[in-house]
C-alpha cells in the first residue's frame, strides 16, 4: 500500500491455516493497522493480491468483510465509555441480526430468534473469558469503568457474535502488566484454537504462541527538496507573495499535523 508519503507496506508474503495465530509486529508508523485492516477488506490496497477465505483482495474486498470481523483497532471501532457492557452486546447482537443473518432467520418466533441471540452472546462471552457476573456493577458496569484486559475481552467477544473466519486485533499489549500481557495472547491464543483465524499486531515482540510471526519495519521517507528561486536581479524589488507549494508539500504538511 502506497500513501502521500511513501510505501506504507510492501514485498509481504506469508500463509496461514484456518485457526492460525498471526502475530505482526512493528512499531508506530510502521503499516500494521493499515495490513490488518486490507486483509480484512476494510482499505483497497494499492498493487498486489491477498487470497482471504477464498476471497481474492482487492476485488472481493465485500466478501471478505462478511465472514471477518475487528477486535480493537484504535481509532476504528473503539468502545463507546458511556456505554454499558449490557448495551454494546445488545447493539452488536442487533446489527448482526439485520445485516449479517439470513432473510429466512425473522420469520421464525420471535422468542426463539431471542434465546439464539442469548445462546450466541454468551458462547462468545465465554470464549473472550469475559464473566460479566465478576465485573463491578454486572452487565450494567459502563466500558469507562473496565480495566484494560476486561475492555480487550469485550471487544473480541463483540467481534466473535458474527462468528467471523477471520479476526483482525490491533495494537496487543499497550497499557497491560507482563502477566496482562501474557493473558491477552492466551485469549487469542483459544480464539485461533476454536477454528478462527487470528491476526494481532503489536509493538513489542510476538509471544511464543503465534504460529507465524511477520516483522515490519518503519520505512525512512525522504523528500526531495526543490532548489531555492535565484535570487532577484540588483535593483529589482522581491517578490511579497511566497513560492507556491507542491501538492507533496501539502500531503507531508498534513500529515505532520495529524501526527500532531
Amino acid at each position: 500500500m502506497k500513501g502521500p508519503r511513501g510505501w506504507v507496506f510492501r514485498h509481504l508474503r506469508f500463509e496461514a491455516v484456518p485457526g492460525a495465530l498471526v502475530a505482526v509486529e512493528g512499531a508506530s508508523g510502521s503499516g500494521r493497522t493499515c495490513l490488518l485492516l486490507t486483509l480484512t477488506g476494510r482499505m483497497r490496497p494499492t498493487e498486489g493480491r491477498a487470497r482471504v477465505g477464498g476471497a481474492v483482495l482487492p476485488r472481493a474486498m465485500a466478501s471478505v468483510r462478511r465472514f471477518s470481523a475487528l477486535g480493537p483497532v484504535p481509532g476504528v471501532n473503539d468502545l463507546d465509555p458511556a456505554l454499558t457492557v449490557a448495551e454494546h452486546l445488545r447493539e452488536r447482537e442487533l446489527l448482526r441480526s439485520r445485516f449479517g443473518g439470513s432473510p429466512r432467520a425473522l420469520l421464525r418466533p420471535r422468542a426463539e430468534r431471542a434465546a439464539e441471540a442469548r445462546r450466541r452472546v454468551s458462547a462468545a462471552l465465554t470464549t473472550a473469558g469475559l464473566d460479566t457476573d465478576a465485573l463491578p456493577k454486572g452487565e450494567r458496569t459502563h466500558v469507562r469503568d473496565l480495566e484494560r484486559l476486561e475492555a480487550l475481552r469485550l471487544s473480541v467477544a463483540l467481534a466473535l457474535i458474527g462468528g467471523p473466519r477471520l479476526l483482525a486485533v490491533d495494537d496487543v499489549g499497550p497499557g497491560l502488566s507482563d502477566t496482562g500481557r501474557a493473558e491477552a495472547w492466551r485469549l487469542l491464543r483459544t480464539v485461533a484454537d476454536g477454528g478462527t483465524t487470528v491476526i494481532a499486531a503489536c509493538g513489542g515482540t510476538a509471544p511464543e504462541e503465534a504460529d507465524t510471526v511477520i516483522r515490519l519495519r518503519t520505512a525512512r521517507r525522504t523528500r526531495t527538496v526543490p532548489p531555492a528561486p535565484p535570487a532577484p536581479p540588483a535593483g529589482r524589488a522581491k517578490p511579497d507573495h511566497p513560492t507556491p507549494r507542491t501538492q507533496e508539500d501539502t500531503a507531508d504538511a498534513l500529515a505532520e499535523t495529524r501526527r500532531a
